[in-house]
């Protein structure tokens, strides 16, 4: 008798992809009850043992099918005190839109012999993989259970992943269950507490739901941060000296080596012993081989940095369009954080699929260099990169500018690094010293292909001879002031998160987002006036919060049916910038002003649960044990918050006035 498998995708694209492989494109498709987008495929594949010729059914979730709630009785915002929310039981319920997607699942299972899980291979795709097995064994408690292990939709890729399945992580099933715990009972109970708490000033905060998430907030004051600096920073005059000499035709400065003091009676000193020395002498000439390396692999985070800077595209629409192209199947799995290939990978297979493109196509002329490895390995998925190519015409805008941001990437990767030669004049001035720097371009390799970086050759410097002596053409004192920073870029703001462990690499781009959509931050073009105000401006928004926890996939905002509701997609004017709102500054200020040990604006609570997450991975500690060390860190911060709430108070009502 046949054996029948199910397999359950984790999207319903995916879900059509590995069908359509594993069949050859000899697939029955039928509709299920309950969702339009979901679909039973039907086919026959040969799996390995123990399985061998089996039946199949592949169908999908949509994300996440499960929420955490609190018991009916605790789910109304007066119920009972913010920090009793700590304490009281927790119910894991299918979310209500999913329950036809469980239902499939549960009536397939009745039928099957095992389970194979298609979900993506990172902690939340565990997770959710998690949820399914739950599902599938209500209907068949003796279903053997296995899951896929793939990084991209290439068939001969997906094809391995059906014939060597492996078991679920339960590490990070447990890590991933202690997170959404975590985030539903501290989400909770600082958001009824702040929102309750500042709604009795009136105004604009009357009938607003002001919500807390423990990576939003160290994300907001990072934002924050940033906008005090430049508003309360205070020029500082500085003087320098500048030499030029003419040569040639050519006036070549030479740069202080002290480069500024803050001291003008110290600077015109040893300006006067420059002067009165009159002549100086050429203390050090040298030309040297340089080379600009070629970018390392492609990372999740630098997808997004480089995605802002380079596409004028906000952090989550880049990875939208890169989980589309993933899903479309012309790039691997964009959430990683491995910046080296694995030597298996066949990368020059990989190049030859780009040599039909007219674009790149004819820069690619056979050379081939083995990719730098930078530091990590996330030992679960390769770099970005191309696994098929597609035509331009086949792809919308924004997916092509995303698709060749990522060729081109794995393109200069596979490169030589640019070569040139670099020139270094220094002079001795009086008792100063002085320097001029050329460069000469010599090969450039793979900026030939990566378009992104910039290295070009600079002026031509004259001859000059070790030991000579010459009077400078030019010699005089300057001054000016020190310049406040700019407000936190896009780029720097994801740098800041990655460095203090604000999430992770999958989920940095909808903490950005979210802060956003509260209205905390505003966001505009650097380059000019955008659609972002001042801080001083009204900041008025809709009610929102919500009384469930479910992980950070599926539905509404979140992975695998994400919107960009509250972001924004910078034009050709130039990189997003962030400035908080009244509001963002106020919860800011209020928790810093406490005397807290450890202020909700800081990233340090959240980098430490981050920490805990990885440890339950590990296995060197529990579910429970890291939940409670957690809540007990933040219950602590709550107890005190509520004892100087008058502090949070007064900030908030301050900010107020400035607005009416």
């Amino acid at each position: 008798m046949v054996q029948k498998i199910l397999c359950v995708a984790e999207k319903p694209a995916i879900a059509k992809a590995v069908a359509n492989h594993l069949a050859g494109g000899n697939v029955n498709t039928r509709p299920i009850r309950g969702n339009q987008y979901v679909k039973n495929y039907e086919f026959d594949f040969a799996f390995g043992p123990p399985w061998g010729n089996c039946s199949v059914t592949m169908t999908s979730v949509i994300g996440h099918l499960n929420g955490l709630e609190f018991e009916p009785n605790y789910r109304k915002w007066g119920s009972c005190a913010p920090e009793h929310l700590f304490d009281v039981q927790v119910i894991e319920t299918v979310d209500d839109e999913k329950k036809a997607l469980a239902d499939n699942i549960t009536q397939q299972a009745r039928y099957a012999k095992a389970l194979f899980i298609w979900t993506d291979c990172d902690r939340e795709g565990e997770h959710i993989g998690a949820e399914v097995r739950q599902a599938a064994l209500q209907g068949n408690q003796r279903l053997q259970v296995k899951r896929a292990r793939f990084s991209n939709t290439e068939r001969a890729h997906v094809l391995r992943a059906a014939l060597n399945p492996v078991d679920l992580d339960e590490r990070q099933v447990n890590a991933v269950a202690a997170r959404i715990e975590l985030d539903l009972r501290l989400g909770a109970s600082f958001t009824r507490f702040q929102t309750l708490e500042l709604q009795r000033l009136g105004e604009s905060l009357a009938d607003r739901v002001i919500s807390y998430g423990s990576c939003q907030f160290p994300t907001l004051g990072f934002v924050v941060d940033r906008y005090f600096r430049v508003k309360n920073f205070v020029p500082e005059h500085f003087w320098s000296i500048k030499v030029v000499h003419r040569r040639d035709d050519m006036d070549v400065a030479f740069l202080w080596r002290r480069h500024r003091l803050f001291d003008r009676m110290a600077v015109t000193i040893l300006f006067e012993r420059c002067l009165t020395a009159r002549t100086a002498r050429v203390s050090k000439l040298q030309k040297k081989p340089t080379s600009k390396w070629r970018p390392l692999p492609l990372t999740t985070v630098e997808l997004q940095k480089l995605g802002s800077m380079f596409l004028r595209m906000n952090s989550q629409h880049v990875m939208k369009i890169a989980e589309d192209l993933y899903t479309k199947g012309w790039i691997s799995y964009p959430r990683t954080e491995t910046d080296q290939f694995d030597k298996g990978i066949d990368l020059k297979k990989l190049i030859e699929k780009q040599v039909q493109d007219q674009t790149w196509g004819p820069l690619l002329n056979g050379a081939f260099s083995t990719p730098r490895s930078g530091r990590n390995n996330d030992q679960a998925h390769p770099p970005i990169h191309p696994v098929n190519y597609v035509v331009s015409t086949s792809l919308s805008p924004d997916e092509r500018r995303v698709y060749e941001f990522v060729v081109r990437r794995f393109l200069g990767c596979c490169s030589e690094d640019a070569k040139g030669e670099s020139t270094t004049i220094e002079i001795t001035y009086g008792d100063e010293i002085f320097h001029a720097n050329g460069l000469l371009v010599l090969q450039r390799n793979y900026l030939e292909v990566y378009t992104y970086d910039r290295w070009e050759s600079s002026q031509q410097l004259p001859t000059f001879h070790l030991n000579e002596v010459f009077e400078p053409t030019e010699a005089t004192m300057t001054d000016g002031e020190t310049g406040p920073p700019g407000y936190l870029t896009e780029p720097e703001l994801i740098s800041l998160m990655d460095a203090n462990g604000i999430g992770t690499d999958a989920t940095m781009a909808e903490h950005i987002a979210k802060i956003q959509e509260r209205m905390y931050v505003e966001v505009r073009s650097r380059s000019g006036a955008g659609r972002g105000t001042a801080p001083e401006a009204a900041t008025r928004g809709p009610r929102g919060g919500g009384g469930g926890s479910r992980g950070s996939r599926g539905g509404g905002g979140g992975r695998g049916g994400a919107r960009a509701t509250g972001t924004t997609t910078s034009g050709a004017g130039g990189v997003l910038e962030f400035i908080p709102t009244t509001l963002g500054c106020a919860l800011i200020e209020g928790y810093d002003n406490m005397g807290l040990a450890t202020s909700l604006g800081k990233p340090f609570l959240r980098k430490e649960m981050e920490v805990k997450m990885k440890e339950i991975c590990a296995g060197t500690k529990a579910r429970r044990e890291v939940v409670q060390e957690v809540l007990e860190g933040y219950r602590e911060v709550l107890v005190t918050a509520i004892r100087q709430v008058h502090v949070l108070r007064a900030v908030s009502y301050s900010s107020l006035l400035l607005v009416y």
